[in-house]
This record gives C-alpha cells, structure tokens and sequence, in this order.
C-alpha cells in the first residue's frame, strides 16, 4: 500500500493472497476453464527463468533444451538477466550460437532493480506471450530426455488455467565446491549431468517453478499484473512471495499432472543473495533442516 512500509505491504498482500480479503478487490475476475479455448498441439511453449550470478545453473538449463530438445512442441525459452553480472551475459552469448530443434531463444536484460523482483519479468513475459502455455520456472530447473515432448501429450485438449507437475527429481544440497556446481562454473559450454545423482521428489501443489499456465491468461492478467507492490523494483533479491498471489489472482491453486524427467539441481550456496555471513549461514542451516 502507498506510503507504507516494505514489510507491511508485503503481509498486507500475503494475507490477502490466504484468501482473508475478496480477490475481486485487487483485479479483474480471472477466466474460468470452461471459459479458455482447449489448445490441440503443436503447442508453443514459452519458458521463463530468471538468472542473476547463477550462469553455473542455467547451464544445464540451457544444455538441457540443446541435449533434449522438444519434438513434440516448440519452445521460447526466455531468460530475464542483468548487464551486469558478466558471467551470465558470457553464457548466453554462447548459448546464441547453438541451434536446436524448435528452440528459439529469447535474452532480456533487465537492470538489477527489475530483476531481483521475479515477477517484474515475469508480468513482461506474460503480457507479452504469444505462446499457447507458459512455463514459469527457475534456472536450476532441467528438462532431459522426453520431459516436454510429455508434457505436449498431457496438455492436449486441456483448458486448465494453471497445471503442475507433481514429480522432479532433486539433488540433495550440494555444497559450493561440488564438482556437478563446479562443471557448470568453467567456460561456457554444453554440460551434462549424471542422472545417477538425483531422486524423486513429489510436489502436491503449484509452487514457485513448476507452474505452467494458460497463454490466454497470463495475457489478459499478467502476473500480479493489478498489483502495484509487485512490480516495484527493490534494492535486493526478494523472497517470491508474489507466487501464491498470481495463484489467488487466477483463481487456480493448480492442477497436477504427471510428466517424466524433470530435474533439479539444489544447492546450498545462494547466490543470488548478498554475502552477510551472519544471514547467509542461518539461510543455509534452515535449508539442510528443510530438506532433512
């Protein structure tokens, strides 16, 4: 809300969001399934991700589209990054000269402000979109072997607003100096991971990386699009929280579907925070509790 403090706005809206004040009160009513046309492929998939000092993650993001890539769709995959961090732009320079089946890539520079608020980039994208879905995803997520071509054989016919999958397999944190972390950090290239190291994790409702929405609504709503907080530029990365909002806005918590192959790298270093040791140790210590 105007004039009030960051974190008070920001429980203002979490609160709100819980389903405690009328969603019609902060935008549009969303359209409902029977309301959206059932896309028949070939689909047009566009991927988000966001990156800032994680180039050794979105590697094997990027190597898994080259690797794997889709034959069942097409994909848009999109990366918001900032000029500044200097080893993602080396990154995605190489990665503009690998050509893969029905993959484009999108790169959009966003200055640090705008990025480190997800969904800042990710309202661009959604407004934007000329996709039939659209995935809003993390840079440490990998698509291998089948994972969207999968994924275009579940959406067939489907007019749901918003699906997730309910199955990744995950590492377990991996410390900095790991050597999977450490392959990604040398100079750009392909890379490939060692499936060997992963398990199966179950997810039982649409969290922050593993929601795949509906082109016709992330055009007409955007994400958090209605909400002014949301699409403030801040002075350091924020916790998305906007998430469950753009969930409430839509009127889906999501439905689960079932797609194989889909990675994740977890780690316990985040980059993507300023280095407070004080900070950065109690983040890390409830992390290992969490996953534990």
């Amino acid at each position: 809300m105007a004039g009030w403090p960051e974190s008070w706005s920001e429980n203002f809206y979490r609160l709100a969001a819980s389903g405690w004040l009328p969603r019609s009160a902060f935008g549009p009513e969303p359209p409902r399934a029977d309301q959206l046309p059932a896309r028949t492929g070939p689909f047009k998939l566009e991927i988000v991700s966001h990156c800032w000092k994680y180039s050794h993650l979105l590697a094997y993001q990027l190597s898994s589209l080259v690797l794997n890539p889709p034959t069942r769709l097409s994909v848009q995959m999109t990366v918001f990054h900032c000029p500044e961090d200097q080893a993602t732009v080396e990154l995605l320079k190489f990665f503009s000269t690998q050509s893969a089946s029905n993959v484009t890539w999108k790169w959009w520079p966003l200055d640090r402000s705008r990025l480190f608020r997800r969904g800042i980039g990710r309202n661009l994208a959604g407004l934007a979109t000329e996709a039939d879905w659209m995935w809003f995803s993390d840079c440490d997520q990998l698509f291998q072997h089948g994972c969207l071509d999968a994924l275009a054989e579940v959406l067939e016919g489907r007019s749901d607003p918003l699906v997730f999958p309910t199955r990744v397999s995950c590492t377990p944190l991996l410390e900095q100096n790991d050597a999977l972390l450490q392959a990604g950090s040398r100079p750009p290239g392909l890379v490939e991971i060692d499936p060997t190291r992963f398990e199966p994790v179950t997810h039982e409702k649409a969290v922050g990386a593993l929601q795949i929405a509906h082109g016709d609504v992330v055009r007409q709503l955007g994400y958090c699009n209605s909400i002014p907080f949301y699409q403030r530029p801040v002075d350091r990365w924020k916790k998305t929280f906007e998430d469950r909002a753009f969930r409430w806005l839509i009127g889906s918590q999501g439905v689960p579907i079932d797609i194989p192959n889909l990675f994740r790298i977890e780690h316990i270093h985040k980059g993507r925070y300023e280095s407070h040791a004080k900070s950065a140790w109690l983040r890390q210590m409830i992390r290992r509790l969490r996953t534990r």
